[in-house]
Formats: C-alpha cells, sequence, structure tokens
C-alpha cells in the first residue's frame, strides 16, 4: 500500500484575520504557524519520509521546509502545482465577512460541484478537486504500491482529496475539517483507500506509521473489510 500523509501549512495572517489568501503573494506563516511548522515537523522526526512534495505558495514551502529540516535523512523535494489552493478569482484576499453575503456563497457550502469562482482566472471546486486528486494518482504511481510520501497543501485541496478517498461525492466535503497544520494519512490499496487519520494533531506518529510485516490473513467473511467479526 502506499502511504500518503497530508499535511495544511501552518497558520497564516490572513488565517487570523479571516481573509480568502488564495494564490496571493505575500502570504507567510504568523508567529503561531512557525511554531505550529515546528511542532508537526517534530512530531514526524522519527518518521522516515522519503519526499516530500508541496504546493508552490510560499506558506505552504515554509511548512515544508520546516518538515524536512527535522528529516533524519533529507528528503527529496518537489513543488506540484496541482496541490496550489484553489484559485478563488475576484474573491482572492477578500474577507470571508463579506463573501458569505455573496449568492456563489451558498453554492460553495451547499452545492460545491457546480461552484465556479468569479473572475478571468476563477477555477470550478470540481476543477480543483480533479487537479488534486489526479495528482495524488500519479505520485502514488511513482513512489510505489510500498513507498510514503508527504504532501503538504491547503485546507480545500486536502478535503478535496479525503472526500475522494472517503468514497464521497465533491458536495459532501464540507463535512471534513482541515485546520492549520493538521495531518491527515491515507493508505492505498489495490483495492480502495483507506483513511486512517484525518485533521490529527495529537497521535505519536512513529509508532502509528512503523513499517509492520505483513501478517496472516485468515479466510473466511469475518476478515473482509478488516472487522474482526
Amino acid at each position: 500500500m502506499t502511504t500518503v500523509l497530508l499535511i495544511r501549512h501552518g497558520r497564516t495572517k490572513a488565517n487570523a484575520d479571516g481573509i480568502l489568501a488564495g494564490w496571493k503573494p505575500g502570504v507567510l506563516l504568523d508567529a503561531v504557524g512557525r511554531k505550529q511548522a515546528a511542532a508537526m515537523a517534530e512530531r514526524l522526526e522519527g518518521v522516515r519520509i522519503p519526499r516530500i512534495v508541496s504546493s508552490p505558495l510560499e506558506r505552504t514551502m515554509a511548512t515544508a521546509d520546516a518538515i524536512a529540516a527535522f528529516q533524519r535523512r533529507k528528503p527529496l523535494m518537489d513543488i506540484d502545482d496541482r496541490f496550489g489552493e484553489a484559485h478563488y478569482g475576484d474573491w482572492t484576499g477578500k474577507p470571508l465577512k463579506d463573501l458569505a453575503a455573496e449568492p456563489m456563497w451558498k453554492v460553495v457550502q451547499s452545492h460545491p460541484s457546480a461552484a465556479v469562482f468569479p473572475g478571468a482566472d476563477g477555477e470550478s471546486m470540481a476543477a480543483m478537486s480533479h487537479r488534486a486528486v489526479s495528482a495524488i494518482r500519479e505520485w502514488n504511481d511513482m513512489v510505489g504500491p510500498e513507498g510514503m510520501y508527504a504532501v503538504v497543501s491547503h485546507g480545500d485541496v486536502i478535503k478535496a482529496i479525503l472526500a475522494d478517498a472517503l468514497g464521497m461525492h465533491l458536495d459532501a466535503f464540507q463535512r471534513i475539517r482541515v485546520d492549520p497544520c493538521s495531518l491527515s494519512i491515507i493508505q492505498y490499496t489495490s483495492h480502495r483507500p483507506f483513511v486512517v487519520r484525518s485533521n490529527d494533531s495529537t497521535t505519536e506518529l512513529s509508532k502509528l506509521l512503523a513499517p509492520s510485516k505483513p501478517k496472516h490473513v485468515p479466510s473466511g467473511d469475518a476478515a473482509v473489510g478488516g472487522g474482526a467479526g
């Protein structure tokens, strides 16, 4: 199985102020965000991460760099635009409290598969989901069925990837919560993905992600779906 660690970037001033940052340049981790990134890096220190793939935005790259610095062996570092934030078009840089009065806001919240952000560079939520999930599939193939890698990305992107792994329609993805610098873990097998953790900030990771030897699986219905009977 391929194990993917999905990590949202640490907090920014835009997060704290309720601003939709999008792809706006110069959005950096604030003091809280830097502490969050350092704490995540320390949590992952005992986990061997061969490769880290980051969104190209400054806040994700800073979080990825913090994690890489704590690894005992330097991981391969990659940038993939497909893990970048949704292109919010004319909404970029605006306060969320003002956007909540826009007619499209209700669509984003209740029917996101139909949402298209306004403006020449506005993206649909469906397109964002498609590019992110397609990227995961390609990286899974690249690292192989026994591989592990981390993706440092953004809240909506990670929620879309989790929704796909859970077999949820994109219209239900707002039910998933992904906080700044939280960790979600998906294991992709030849049959289906398994969401091992979601929005996690406390689990002791070195034990959870320690390599394990294959175990004998007894035959019979009790073993189907990993149940214990």
